[in-house]
């Protein structure tokens, strides 16, 4: 298996293992946080779409932070537009960004509405939903929108231009394997291929087939597999079944966030290190400190979310982590840290709160 730096246009990354793009968790604090551990290759921002950034959203501006210890990076667009995805890759480049990708891969179903302002002063599509203009998965279903839309924004920019996508609509329409030949025919530098469809969402396996299927259909281009990696064995199995070149992790990073450190040991022949308790609750302060640099007053209630991930991995106890997923201020987090650290391993569950399903229904039914 090729464990040389890999090369995307004109960047040359250290690693092949990846942060993807996970909306809501991957911004600025936990990139660098994940950074400072070490062994990451590149990290892709959350989707930011294309009209919100030339219309100066601060959401939008606030997606697309970086700092100097925040490379390599991508920024992900999203958009049905072909010419607002372009001129917002333009926007990007202009102020020093260094790699563009195109989200041909998002399922969801809904997004917030710009407010009227917005929609006055610029003329692009102003959806409610994503696939009413065609952004996202939908783009999978038409083959020559989707060329039209690649080539716009490769002859936009002079930094690569990357595309992650899913297999395809559904089962019946597996069109990745079709689209990523084409879009390397229009000058695309990588692919990331997310093993679903877009009917699937988050459900059932990811096929590693259809990514096997995409990474032999390209000539010289990487593929990058994405997907239910959540282990170092998860991401060199698909490495190794796939022949993919990359293997980009999302929540397999928010589960164990020394998974790239791992993955880089394997790649060098050392043993893999685990990080020792006194790393695993640093991790999670300086996450905190991080976020509050960016976040402010407002950090409480955006840090709570992590605490479902953190708490098997960090070995924080259940109702410590109880007690994470609803503090309400900087004191009450250091209090909580100080009680980990007296208590630290005594937690039950070993698997993350956020995996743990709820069934439906009245609690008499659970």
């Amino acid at each position: 298996m090729d464990h040389s730096p890999l090369k995307i246009g004109n960047r040359e990354l250290p690693s092949r293992y990846f942060l993807a793009p996970l909306a809501g968790y991957t911004q600025r604090a936990f990139r660098l946080a994940v950074r400072e551990l070490g062994g990451l290759g590149l990290a892709t921002t959350d989707l930011v779409l294309a009209h919100t950034l030339l219309h100066g959203s601060q959401k939008s501006l606030r997606l697309v932070r970086t700092a100097a210890d925040d490379k390599p990076l991508s920024i992900q667009l999203y958009g049905g537009d072909a010419y607002t995805i372009g001129e917002a890759a333009k926007w990007l480049v202009d102020r020093g960004y260094e790699g563009i990708d195109i989200n041909m891969g998002c399922p969801m179903a809904k997004l917030s509405r710009p407010k009227p302002a917005m929609q006055v002063a610029y003329a692009s599509p102003l959806p409610n939903e994503l696939t009413a203009i065609g952004g996202g998965a939908r783009l999978m279903c038409d083959q020559q929108s989707a060329a039209d839309l690649v080539r716009t924004v490769v002859e936009a920019v002079d930094v690569p231009v990357t595309v992650k996508m899913r297999l395809g609509w559904d089962r019946e329409n597996v069109t990745a394997p079709l689209l990523a030949r084409t879009f390397e025919q229009e000058g695309v530098a990588a692919i990331t291929i997310h093993g679903r469809t877009r009917q699937q969402g988050f459900n059932g396996g990811v096929d590693l087939e259809g990514i096997a299927a995409t990474a032999a259909a390209v000539d010289s281009i990487p593929v990058i597999g994405n997907g239910d990696v959540r282990t170092v064995e998860d991401a060199l199995d698909m490495r190794r079944r796939t022949g993919c070149a990359a293997v980009a992790i999302g929540r397999g990073a928010l589960m164990d966030p020394w998974i790239f450190r791992k993955l880089n040991d394997a790649a060098t022949g050392m043993p893999l290190r685990e990080p020792t308790p006194q790393e695993l609750i640093d991790f999670l302060v300086r996450h905190f400190a991080l976020m509050h640099i960016d976040e402010g007053d407002d950090v409480c209630r955006l840090f709570r979310k992590f605490a479902a991930w953190y708490g098997a991995k960090l070995g924080i106890p259940d109702d410590l982590e109880d007690r994470l997923r609803r503090f309400e201020s900087r004191p009450e987090f250091e209090e909580i840290v100080s009680k980990i650290r007296e208590r630290h391993g005594e937690r039950l569950r070993p698997i993350p709160t956020a995996l743990i399903k709820v069934p439906n229904g009245p609690i008499d039914k659970w």
